[in-house]
């Protein structure tokens, strides 16, 4: 029986750091769009792209991150940092990599003194590198998006 990927097989590592969350995101918006000539479909036009998600995390993890941010100086000095998203079930295999990304702090704190569930921080991070993103090794953008941007 072929063993397929869910969230338990992702590994996630936060600036190198392997870190444990409950809920991890990551959301590209592409707004390339058609070209018409007088109204008819004529072609693509390449428009901007942006990638931003979001962690959840327990207070454990988050305190782990928090170390870093205390090296920083604080929070909003944190610098960027690469994210890998990597699950291998022996069958199937994904490895998604984000770099250059920006955390932000976002819902701190929610508390429900009525809740035996973990306690969770959420933190928001925006894509600030040209190397984006990449796919199994493969980038989401191409070298003539990146021309004069890549060092």
């Amino acid at each position: 029986m072929t063993t397929r990927i869910n969230g338990m097989a992702f590994d996630v590592y936060v600036g190198g750091t392997d870190i444990h969350v409950k809920n991890i995101s990551l959301d590209i918006s592409d707004e390339s769009a058609v070209a018409k000539t007088r109204g008819i479909p004529d072609g693509k036009l390449r428009g901007p792209v942006s990638a931003e998600g979001e962690i959840e995390m327990s207070t454990r993890s988050f305190n782990q991150l928090g170390e870093v941010a205390a090296q920083a100086g604080s929070w909003r000095d944190l610098p960027s940092m690469d994210f890998v998203f990597y699950a291998n079930t022996g069958t199937e295999e994904i490895r998604v990599e984000v770099f250059g990304c920006e955390l932000m702090l976002s819902n701190l704190l929610s508390i429900d003194t009525e809740s035996a569930d973990l306690t969770t921080h959420k933190i928001k991070y925006v894509v600030a590198s040209p190397d984006f993103v990449r796919i199994n090794g493969v980038p989401v953008l191409s070298e003539n998006d990146v021309r004069g941007l890549m060092g």
